[in-house]
């Protein structure tokens, strides 16, 4: 029975068909380590397409390199001027959304990435955002999806850089991902997706680590570990510099 097991695995292997194409990646930080003088980051993803002997491909290879920082979920509000103040009126809760976002492509994303390869894989930013149902009273959901991004797109956490991506001699590839200084703690996923007649042939992921190191840490786990004495410690600072500043000006007065 055991050798009969053994057989059809062989032959079922066998049957599979050999990826013709498959990724190679390297990085210049595995870790990203956050400090008090931390003030954003570059990183360099760089890697080459492996082929087997019998790959020929006619149609051009393009490169997607994504880069998404922890998800979670997030309110976002509408304001409206009631009665000539702006107020929130109405809101709408994303159900998943990435603290960071990044997408470089050799080529325009439209025209390297079909929709439906898109929404297999939640390749660009709209997709990577999971936004399930919004209230009934709320008829422009996606109104909400579209200012989330704009807001983080000016902050310079959602990224979008086509053509940032190089690809050498159809084999070798390399882009620059610049992170901001206000990042999230936590693990990021790098994806790389190779593709041909806008269809992923191939795809490959890894993690990278962005953890605070130093005083940074120290203050962060005291806020959530320790939150009173915390506050105290906060308090305490922000009397002693008061009473700093005051007697070094009442000094320079005499």
């Amino acid at each position: 029975m055991l050798r009969l097991i053994a057989i059809l695995c062989l032959a079922l292997l066998s049957a599979l068909p050999l990826r013709a194409e498959e990724v190679v990646l390297g990085l210049s930080h595995e870790e990203i380590r956050i400090t008090t003088r931390f003030d954003g980051s570059d990183i360099l993803i760089y890697g080459a397409v492996k082929r087997d002997e019998t790959s020929a491909p006619d149609l051009p290879l393009q490169v997607i390199i994504t880069v998404a920082g922890p998800s979670g979920p997030t309110t976002v509000w509408r304001k409206e001027r009631v009665g000539g103040i702006w107020m929130n009126t109405d809101s709408v809760e994303i159900d998943r959304a990435p603290s960071f976002y990044a997408v470089a492509t050799t080529a325009p994303l439209k025209e390297i990435l079909s929709e439906t390869e898109d929404l297999r894989h939640k390749i660009s930013i709209p997709r990577a955002i999971r936004s399930v149902g919004a209230p009934q009273n709320i008829d422009d959901a996606e109104a909400f999806t579209d200012a989330l991004i704009r807001i983080h797109e000016r902050n310079h956490s959602y990224l979008t850089a086509e053509g940032a991506a190089q690809l050498h001699e159809n084999t070798l590839f390399d882009t620059n991902i610049t992170l901001p200084s206000n990042l999230t703690e936590g693990e990021y996923k790098i994806r790389i997706f190779l593709t041909r007649d806008a269809a992923v042939v191939a795809n490959y992921e890894t993690p990278i680590s962005v953890r605070k190191v130093g005083l940074e840490r120290w203050l962060y786990a005291l806020s959530r570990e320790h939150a009173l004495l915390y506050g105290l410690l906060s308090l305490a600072l922000a009397v002693a510099a008061g009473w700093g500043a005051s007697t070094f000006f009442a000094l320079i007065k005499r």
